[in-house]
């Protein structure tokens, strides 16, 4: 745990802000004491709703170090991590996770995803997008044939 690149977590959100960029969020990669990479949520100056900064730190994180993981990193990031977040968080097997607001707060100036909790677990066919499976027993040529794969990169 650091005070200074939660700070700067925490300024970055800000400079986001008066920037333009997007949303009041801002994250950081940080291995070894050293700061891998820095992130603002640019979701509206870019018009893409994945570019949150904590997902935008990670992408730049993995291509600085040239892997998919993230194994002995740590994640600063101004607000706890929104679903979306936390799985790619999850994905990229950072080491810990340290955060400001709490998503109760994001949601009081209206940055709620509890929401999406409640979709994860309902059953697709009452999720507020309709969800249907289809052409399963060809889709599942693609898992047979990365099953039979000998040189995979597992993940």
């Amino acid at each position: 745990m650091n005070n200074r690149f939660m700070a700067r977590a925490i300024q970055l959100s800000i400079e986001g802000v008066r920037s333009g960029c997007g949303g009041p969020f801002g994250a950081l990669i940080v291995r070894n004491g050293e700061i891998l990479s820095e992130a603002v949520n640019q979701v509206t100056s870019t018009n893409d709703p994945t570019a949150h900064a904590e997902v935008l730190a990670i992408r730049r994180a993995c291509e600085k170090l040239g892997t998919f993981e993230l194994r002995d990193c740590v994640l600063y990031t101004s607000c706890e991590p929104c679903p979306m977040c936390l799985g790619a968080i999850y994905w990229a097997r950072l080491s810990h996770i340290y955060f400001g607001n709490t998503a109760g707060e994001a949601a009081k100036i209206g940055f709620d995803d509890s929401f999406l909790y409640k979709e994860i677990q309902r059953p697709h066919s009452r999720r507020r997008i309709p969800t249907t499976q289809m052409m399963r027993d060809e889709a599942l040529e693609g898992f047979r044939v990365w099953s039979e794969k000998p040189d995979k990169i597992p993940y």
